[in-house]
């Protein structure tokens, strides 16, 4: 980094990266292209024609796909090569899990198999364990799954009431409980089980083979959407799991949740992000096909909007994405470097940057849903009709929002990880909070718009990171212990956070696409970078003004209000202009190429 120390997660609040030190998708390599053609193809050979036959959950055909997955590698691309895997880096596997989000209830399965149900036990597995399970699961000779979530702890996961008993002469846990919402549950042979232990106050974690003698599944659960992913209750009565398949240590069971649940985020984020170029997709090639009043469709304005949003959407959280993939596997090298081994160093790397990871599981698959739903409409009747593509899509889409830890939660999370981080000296953010306060009080500074292509979106940079420290600042000040129990203010906060994030990945992309291709070759680029500051520089302001007056009142709100007016500004500029600039370049490629 050009500040000679990596930047931290969480940090991008309080300090500015230089486009030449983030990654961004036009520098992927040949050999990444490689991997992301795989993806597609397998994709379009082995998925798409069977998504109804995915759908009615056909027994036995999800295990033969995921197999299918393992026999090209693509169930082992995190898995070191001695258990069979190919040992990627973590970037790569966002980007193999962007390009097989486009498999609708198969990603699913996919996700839930490579994440959550073989991270915990390559990450905190001892070589035992490993050796036995491993090679297994990234073959696909076996499929896993995750059983944490239970009737009366969702979100407050440590709450859960399954109990393990410790046999008289040591040699085994007896496991007692309910799971519920278990993906893959119908047909893993593997479960990571999350249950306590006497009057434990934390989870712990227990490898435990499906046909082991007490374990029962209830009928596969009708959902709205995903209807191809195996969705069960699992019931343990009286389970007999050995000793040594405790994984990780007594009570760290809710460290190992949480820990997963980060990856499982920020890789929720790529996967949506495929769906989301997939839905602009669909949506074009509907488009220049469908004709009414003599003419395509995609020659109205009102289409063109629609088309223009879902690129610039998501181009914002492929943007951020990307960048913080960059952002882990450098913190993965520099712990590796000082001694940690992989494993470590890749759980501690991802937890560094935590409330990214949560920033873009938020944003995915909040820009997934927005992608979908105007899919439908640009379709209009036939969007509706279950013979589309789009009509599947739209109900997928929906459970990304609650999938991961709501997005509730994770905007919370967002918040709270950042401040935890300040309270303990790791990030100082109330000595600029407290200048941006002081700023509060000087003579503003006029800026004259810039003659650079992005320079005006460089200073609104500027402005919203000053709102974010504004108002968490006088929200830490104001409401003190309080703050914690203030959801909304903490939403609010969130939600500047998050588009700020974006619209830096944007800039930042741009940027450095400007600086090595020259301006002439970014006009696409550039008008999605400034409609997107230009937009939500408004969303901003009104995010930031809803926290302001739920805490603030008189001259303290009427300052801060004048505060927000001037760090939220913006120059004039045609949106309409740039929509239809990039709508054109959609249209004349026909598929999403940004």
């Amino acid at each position: 980094m050009s500040d000679k120390q990596p930047i931290k997660g969480g940090e991008f609040i309080i300090r500015n990266t230089e486009p030449k030190d983030i990654f961004t998708p036009e520098e992927w390599t040949e050999e990444h292209k490689m991997i992301a053609g795989m993806c597609e193809d397998f994709i379009h050979q082995e998925i798409i024609p069977h998504l109804d036959r995915i759908d009615s959950l056909e027994e036995g055909l999800m295990p033969s796909l995921l197999k299918k997955a393992g026999d090209l590698g693509l169930l082992g691309l995190s898995v070191p090569e001695e258990y069979g895997g190919m040992g990627v880096d973590f970037k790569t596997t966002l980007l193999a899990t962007e390009y097989l989000g486009l498999g609708f209830s198969f990603s699913v399965a996919y996700g839930a198999h490579t994440g959550i149900g073989t991270l915990p036990l390559l990450y905190y597995g001892n070589t035992e364990q490993k050796n036995k399970y491993v090679a297994k699961l990234a073959s696909g000779e076996w499929a896993a799954a995750y059983c944490l979530t239970e009737p009366s702890s969702g979100s407050d996961a440590n709450s859960g009431k399954t109990k393990a008993d410790l046999s008289e002469d040591g040699s085994h846990y007896t496991i007692n409980g309910q799971k519920m919402w278990i993906t893959n549950g119908g047909f893993a042979n593997l479960f990571t089980v999350f249950a306590k232990i006497e009057d434990d106050e934390n989870l712990t974690a227990f490898l435990v083979e499906a046909d082991s003698e007490g374990i029962t599944l209830n009928p596969e659960e009708k959902k709205m959407g995903i209807k191809g992913s195996s969705t069960r209750q699992v019931f343990f009565n009286n389970v007999i799991v050995p000793v040594e398949n405790m994984l990780s240590d007594r009570g760290n069971g809710f460290k190992i949740a949480l820990n997963i649940l980060n990856i499982g985020r920020i890789k929720l984020g790529a996967a949506v992000m495929g769906g989301a170029k997939g839905g602009i997709d669909e949506s074009i090639k509907y488009a220049l096909e469908r004709e009414q009043f003599g003419r395509s469709i995609s020659k109205y304005g009102a289409i063109r909007y629609k088309l223009a949003e879902q690129v610039i959407q998501t181009y914002a959280v492929e943007s951020a994405t990307y960048r913080a993939g960059q952002n882990i596997d450098d913190a993965i090298k520099g712990l590796m470097e000082s001694g940690m081994d992989k494993a470590q160093a890749t759980l501690k790397g991802i937890e560094l940057f935590a409330p990214e990871c949560a920033v873009i599981k938020v944003a995915g698959s909040e820009c997934l849903d927005y992608v979908v739903d105007e899919a439908v409409q640009i379709y209009g009747g036939m969007g509706y009709s279950a013979e589309s593509t789009v009509e599947r899509a739209y109900r997928d889409s929906r459970i990304n929002r609650i999938f991961e830890g709501t997005n509730e939660i994770n905007r919370m999370l967002t918040v709270d990880m950042v401040l935890r981080r300040a309270m303990k000296g790791e990030l100082d953010l109330m000595g600029p909070a407290m200048k941006v306060a002081g700023d509060l009080m000087s003579i503003p500074e006029i800026k004259e718009p810039s003659n650079t292509p992005l320079g005006d979106e460089e200073n609104m940079l500027e402005g919203f990171k000053k709102v974010i420290l504004m108002v968490a600042g006088s929200a830490v000040q104001k409401l003190m212990q309080t703050l914690a129990k203030e959801q909304e203010v903490l939403m609010n906060i969130a939600d500047v956070a998050i588009w700020t994030y974006l619209a830096e990945s944007v800039y930042l992309r741009v940027q450095k696409k400007i600086d090595s291709q020259g301006e002439a070759a970014c006009e696409h680029d550039i008008a999605i970078a400034k409609t997107y500051f230009f937009d939500i520089a408004d969303k901003i302001a009104k995010a930031a003004k809803d926290a302001i007056l739920s805490f603030a009142e008189g001259d303290e709100a009427r300052m801060m209000l004048m505060g927000l007016k001037r760090f939220t500004k913006t120059q004039a500029f045609n949106p309409k202009a740039a929509r239809q600039t990039i709508a054109q370049k959609l249209i004349a490629d026909k598929k999403y190429n940004f």
